[in-house]
């Protein structure tokens, strides 16, 4: 069986290049010609697999998919404008007005925004539990509840539930598990053996390549009976197991048009192909710091789920297979504190952003949450003594040098 990188490195594109080329160009049109007025037809009613309109699909886009489907071993991929439209494309696919959905409490600022706020003004109720107890999520479910919602890895809490057996509940009832596994990837974390149904990714963050693009990914790992939901039971006794990624395509994605640029999949693609080396450089990076951090006078705490103290340690040692992730979070004294350490850095940036090749530093509660209230906040588990570190890949001793200084102006 092929790893990883020769996998991203060498799946084939679904159609071979006329002139041979070894990278897929960038199919920058946005309008494919036919030879007949029968084959445009035949294209258009979907009984001939061609590129019609690059809203819909692409051949750059089309490659992209592909070989992120090949990575993840899944049933099927779709490449979105951003990981908050995959968000946003999924849910619309599978829940409507007087449904819900169950989710994890501690998820990013924005998915929390589009399920209280801006979908629930459409009738839609998110239900958010604690999800490491498995008991909390059944417990709020019901027979409208049409999807479990929870993150492989929560920003900024470093939470790690148990995915199995969230899943075990989601089959139970037939309700599909959506996973966004941003903060891992398919790398760390193959989603599907641990039986989630669908897993949403921001490829902006790690696939990307060094935040070079936005982009998003819809992952099906065809581990779910599409006939048991019921927005798409009917879709699904013509289609079967295509039944979600049909209705995705064919409608939900292509009426809201949140479409993946050919450059931007271009880009993705080459990022793809130097994951698995920036990701290990990156986890190595943040184990070392967080314990680094963890030894230091003028740290009060530390939370990394590779620390051996962390309450979600285990779990994610067996779900991530000894990798943690390249985010960690720190509280210092006050929040003058860390406003000091962020203005003394001289290679760490100020800036948001996650798995971005160079390491970023933001205080989470002046910035990305500030529009929750302080009670808000508190609820999230995120305090005003506390920074968020996303870890690069730079050299380790220049990352502790740079840290150290800071901490000596505090």
């Amino acid at each position: 069986m092929k790893g990883f990188t020769t996998k991203a490195l060498h799946t084939r594109a679904p159609k071979r290049d006329p002139h041979g080329a070894l990278r897929t160009p960038v199919y920058d049109s946005v309008a494919f010609e036919f030879e007949s007025a029968e084959e445009i037809q035949r294209a258009f009613q979907g009984q001939l697999a061609a590129h019609t309109y690059t809203r819909i699909s692409n051949p750059t886009v089309e490659d992209f998919e592909e070989r992120v489907r090949v990575l993840a071993d899944a049933y099927g991929v779709l490449a979105v404008s951003s990981g908050m439209a995959a968000i946003s494309n999924v849910i619309l696919t599978l829940a409507g007005s007087g449904t819900n959905i169950v989710a994890g409490r501690f998820l990013y600022g924005n998915t929390v925004s589009l399920f209280s706020r801006t979908l629930r003004a459409w009738g839609l109720e998110a239900r958010f539990v604690d999800a490491t107890d498995p008991r909390a999520v059944e417990g709020a479910m019901d027979e409208n509840t049409r999807a479990i919602f929870i993150e492989a890895i929560t920003n900024p809490q470093l939470e790690v539930p148990d995915v199995a057996r969230i899943a075990a509940i989601s089959q139970k009832h037939g309700v599909p598990l959506i996973v966004d596994g941003t903060l891992t990837t398919p790398y760390i974390f193959k989603s599907k053996e641990f039986g989630a149904s669908v897993e949403v990714i921001s490829s902006t963050k790690y696939i990307s390549g060094g935040a070079t693009t936005v982009g998003g990914l819809i992952i099906d790992n065809g581990t779910f009976d599409w006939r048991r939901a019921p927005a798409l039971a009917e879709i699904a006794e013509r289609f079967g197991p295509s039944a979600f990624l049909m209705r995705l395509r064919r409608e939900v994605f292509r009426n809201l048009g949140a479409s993946l640029s050919p450059h931007n999949a271009y880009l993705q693609t080459l990022g793809l192909e130097t994951l698995a080396l920036r990701i290990d450089r990156s986890c190595q990076n943040a184990l070392h710091l967080a314990r680094f951090l963890k030894e230091h006078p003028k740290v009060r705490s530390v939370n990394y789920p590779g620390l051996e103290d962390s309450p979600y340690h285990e779990i994610a040692r067996r779900q991530f297979h000894g990798r943690y992730g390249g985010l960690l979070t720190f509280e210092l004294e006050s929040r003058d504190a860390c406003f000091r350490l962020m203005d003394s850095l001289r290679i760490i940036r100020r800036a948001t952003n996650l798995n971005d090749n160079k390491t970023l530093i933001i205080h989470p509660a002046s910035t990305y949450l500030s529009e929750y209230s302080p009670e808000e906040r508190r609820a999230m588990n995120v305090s005003d003594e506390m920074l968020r570190l996303a870890v690069g890949i730079e050299d380790l001793e220049d990352l502790v040098e740079d840290l150290s200084q800071g901490l000596a102006n505090v």
